[in-house]
């Protein structure tokens, strides 16, 4: 796979006449270079599963509205405007004592994204998002089979069904010269739009994530801003947990963090 898309990245760069402007590197479903195109820094990201292509057709679709701007592409390949790196990112905001201001401007980025009407098509639904959830909570109980019953509710009664990003957080929001604050690497879900303020809330650091009062302030920072009931917010920032915690006993890793965003909520809601 990885000589694969070596292959697609030498292929584009010439083709689109792209400009290597620092080495390639692998996240863990793409391969990423900085190039300049047409004396614009940009990023050529080769994606590597099913998944982050409907991602890239996803920012395609939304046409730098809301998501940074897109110069080409094709099913193979996505040329992407550069972050401007002499902005503060949205962490170092939040370290410099601007939390509050960083989730107002994820909070603005997502109405942009959530604002398109007419959802693209293929699309995965975000109940269908959760299908690691319910096996998990059956076999280890506890926190996870709590989230899980939220998370069951939440879906017998949906509200307000948009096209999601999925995977919004601080480090998935970066500022650019064209589009401003925009959004990068969502996943091409459609489901209820609270869901999609959810991680804010798990981010940008468990340091931060788990500060005294932080979670209670933050969810009513978003529930003011984007007019989504708190309650509501908290419920999906419990079954986001208990998902991401499934996610990670799956690997092997340790879910601790996430499983103690899920008991902050639901104290939250008592």
């Amino acid at each position: 796979m990885k000589d694969k898309a070596h292959q697609l990245l030498t292929h584009y760069i010439h083709v689109w006449k792209l400009i290597p402007d620092g080495n390639s590197f692998y996240t863990h479903s793409s391969l990423l270079q900085p190039v300049i195109f047409n004396n614009i820094p940009s990023f050529i990201k080769i994606p590597m599963s099913d998944e982050e292509k409907q991602g890239s057709r996803l920012m395609v679709w939304w046409d730098g509205d809301g998501a940074v701007r897109v110069l080409k592409h094709d099913e193979n390949a996505l040329l992407m405007e550069r972050a401007w790196s002499d902005k503060p990112s949205l962490k170092e905001m939040v370290e410099n004592g601007q939390d509050d201001e960083a989730t107002l401007l994820i909070c603005n980025v997502a109405d942009k994204l959530h604002a398109y009407s007419k959802p693209p098509p293929e699309l995965m639904f975000l109940q269908d998002w959760f299908d690691d959830l319910w096996p998990a909570a059956s076999q280890y109980g506890g926190v996870l089979k709590a989230c899980a019953v939220v998370a069951t509710e939440l879906f017998q009664s949906p509200q307000e069904i948009v096209v999601l990003h999925g995977d919004l957080h601080h480090e998935n929001v970066l500022y650019t010269a064209t589009a401003g604050w925009a959004a990068i690497d969502p996943k091409g879900l459609i489901g209820e739009r609270g869901f999609d303020y959810a991680n804010i809330l798990c981010n940008p650091d468990q340091q931060t994530a788990l500060e005294k009062g932080r979670l209670s302030k933050q969810a009513a920072i978003i529930s003011k801003a984007v007019e989504l009931d708190t309650i509501r917010l908290l419920k999906w920032v419990i079954a986001w947990a208990g998902l991401s915690a499934s996610w990670m006993i799956n690997d092997g890793e340790d879910a601790k963090f996430k499983l103690t965003i899920a008991e902050l909520a639901m104290n939250e809601l008592i």
